[in-house]
């Protein structure tokens, strides 16, 4: 069985465009099992209700934003170390360094094309298939 057959992700965007969007991608990789989500309130509940291998996160929502939801999951002990992408289109220096120092493991930039999302999954995971 290849990796994307096993592979649990959550989407997390505030813009349900944007969300469909991601999923679409995910599916076009041959990724089915796929959580969303419209804000890191409602993230964080699913996601310690039933945790996946990786986040891909919007960064940029109101209240709890891509960055406040990785602050909450790398300080739980059961999601704490679930990987993540942080989706933005604005992929600045400032972006990139705070990220980094909350352990995110990869930034990529909207809009983005399947492919992006691939090599970013998979710079993570490994091959896909």
């Amino acid at each position: 069985m290849a990796l994307k057959d096993k592979l649990h992700v959550m989407v997390v965007d505030d813009h349900i465009s944007s969300r469909m969007v991601t999923v679409e991608g995910l599916q076009s990789l041959g990724i089915s099992q796929i959580q969303v989500a419209k804000d890191g309130r409602e993230a964080f509940t699913k996601l310690v209700e039933r945790p996946v291998h990786l986040i891909i996160s919007d960064l940029y929502m109101p209240e709890i934003d891509g960055f406040k939801l990785i602050q909450a999951v790398r300080k739980h002990p059961k999601i704490g170390k679930t990987a993540v992408i942080i989706l933005t289109g604005k992929k600045d220096q400032n972006v990139v360094a705070t990220a980094s120092r909350l352990g995110v493991n990869n930034v990529l930039s909207k809009p983005f094309t399947p492919s992006g999302l691939k090599m970013a999954i998979e710079s993570i995971v490994g091959a896909l298939n």
